[in-house]
């Protein structure tokens, strides 16, 4: 695992006289197709600290005509494309490796059609998360994905990463509420997958397609599934002495027949953090908090509101209720808020992203502390305890003489720590370029070359985010060569 600290890079602009970017001109015109290297350099990096190659040419589609057409320009050049929406990712997989054609779907942003009657939107994939259910709430739903980056990334970024968040606990993963796609293949092919029947035929290459991170097609239109706002809501903050009493009451509450729309965790520092950030109203002597939320029929979530306060003060917590809705959104504020709040811990952070059985959170949180103090790491925990899906955060200066390798040392102890408790390597931050090397940890050779059979099935020329996710020895492309990071652009 490589850390770097991400710093502006000059990259030459290596499409001068280019065929390919004069013929995606022509077909798209110069407004869409950029070739200068700011263009180039806000195109070559994600939200992690993993960088590949530089992107290549830009282009900014509006329309699914217009992604077709710039397939047949690939085609016809033999270049890679990779698919990007708002960048906002954690774990490389929209930084470009070598110098592929971009294809930006951040124009592609409109909300085509909305249908109350079927409780379905169909959407372009650029339309910004929050900014769907800011369209939808006034009649009554919303689209139940919630990540932390909700207010920037895009509905096509949760279809490529089968994004989660806090309400997925009860609400499921952006795969639950994804009824129909509309896809170009790195043919030029336009398909739909799935569809809005309640029972499509044929096999499910929606679900398929949903979380393959850019590597089956691109998507231009999505038929989402709404969800009716709840009658009622109650947020409870929970706090303890304890991580272990926090962690213990997560299973505890799971156990007794509760599903909590969302049960999320912050330990000491992050709290820390995020009160000096946000002012939000949490306890900064905990040594751990949980805000745990019940919805659903007003008789119902009282109820069960009640369940989880006596459940949880079995464990010691003191309990709060939200009082009103300003006080629950601030509360959601400052959890929604703690990667942005690290910056006053440290200049640099890197965030992981595994998942462990519930029944093993206390076990792996002592584990995971343990390993920060042995490499001298600042630890911050936020993560959505409900499904255990952890995010355990070090912060840390890269400019510090052999911090990149303490912080890489330690990262890779948390995996094989996640995944020796029966865990995986992903709960939603996909696989990128930051696990792709990991995945024969997890998966044996027969496993990863049937998923290498599926990506072909739908690429098989190699064409789309070609050196993502499967290893060197599963995958189809020349990684090593990939992250050379071609001077000409040329793919092939």
């Amino acid at each position: 695992m490589k850390l770097r600290r991400l710093t502006k890079r000059n990259h030459q602009n290596s499409t001068n006289n280019d065929p390919c970017a004069a013929d995606l001109q022509a077909t798209l015109g110069d407004q869409r197709v950029h070739t200068d290297s700011a263009a180039r350099h806000l195109a070559s990096t994600d939200a992690s600290i993993f960088t590949g190659g530089a992107a290549g040419i830009v282009c900014y589609p509006s329309t699914t005509e217009q992604v077709q057409a710039i397939m047949a320009v690939a085609i016809k050049h033999d270049r890679a494309v990779l698919p990007r929406g708002a960048g906002s990712g954690l774990s490389g997989g929209a930084a470009p490796l070598g110098n592929p054609i971009v294809v930006s779907t951040t124009r592609m942003n409109r909300v085509l059609e909305v249908d109350l009657e079927d409780r379905l939107a169909w959407v372009q994939p650029g339309v910004i998360n929050l900014d769907l259910s800011k369209q939808t709430s006034p009649f009554g739903f919303h689209f139940a994905p919630d990540p932390s980056s909700q207010q920037v990334c895009t509905i096509g970024g949760n279809v490529a990463n089968n994004s989660g968040g806090p309400h997925c606990l009860a609400y499921g993963v952006t795969s639950s509420h994804i009824l129909a796609l509309e896809v170009v293949l790195s043919s030029g092919e336009i398909v739909e997958l799935g569809g809005l029947d309640s029972e499509p035929t044929g096999y499910d290459l929606r679900g398929a397609f949903v979380g393959s991170e850019g590597m089956f097609g691109i998507t231009t239109k999505i038929a989402v599934r709404l969800t009716p706002n709840p009658e009622s809501v109650k947020t409870l903050m929970l706090s303890f002495d304890t991580v272990t009493d926090a962690a213990a009451t997560v299973s505890a509450v799971i156990a007794s027949g509760l599903v909590p729309a969302a049960i999320e965790m912050l330990d000491r520092n992050c709290v820390a953090a995020v009160e000096s950030f946000v002012h939000a109203g949490f306890p900064t002597d905990a040594a751990a908090v949980l805000i745990i939320e019940v919805d659903g029929l007003s008789a119902g979530v009282s109820a069960d509101a009640t369940k989880v306060a006596e459940v949880a003060q079995t464990h010691g917590a003191t309990v709060r209720v939200a009082a009103n809705e300003d006080e629950r959104a601030l509360w959601w504020k400052g959890r929604k808020s703690a990667f942005g709040a690290i910056a006053r811990v440290a200049p640099d952070y890197y965030l992981h992203d595994t998942v462990v059985p519930r029944s093993k959170l206390v076990e792996v949180l002592e584990a995971v502390y343990e390993i920060a103090q042995r490499y001298d790491l600042t630890m911050l925990n936020v993560f959505h305890a409900g499904d255990g899906n952890l995010h355990p955060l070090m912060a840390y200066n890269s400019r510090q003489a052999g911090a990149n390798e303490r912080v890489a040392a330690a990262s890779r102890e948390i995996l094989e720590l996640s995944l020796a408790v029966g865990g995986v390597l992903s709960g939603e931050h996909g696989i990128g370029v930051e696990k792709r090397d990991f995945m024969t940890d997890q998966f044996t050779s027969a496993d990863l070359a049937q998923q290498a059979l599926l990506r072909t099935a739908f690429d098989p020329f190699c064409r789309l985010n070609p050196g993502k996710v499967l290893p060197a020895a599963h995958s189809c492309a020349d990684i090593a060569t990939l992250s050379a990071a071609h001077a000409d652009g040329v793919w092939g």
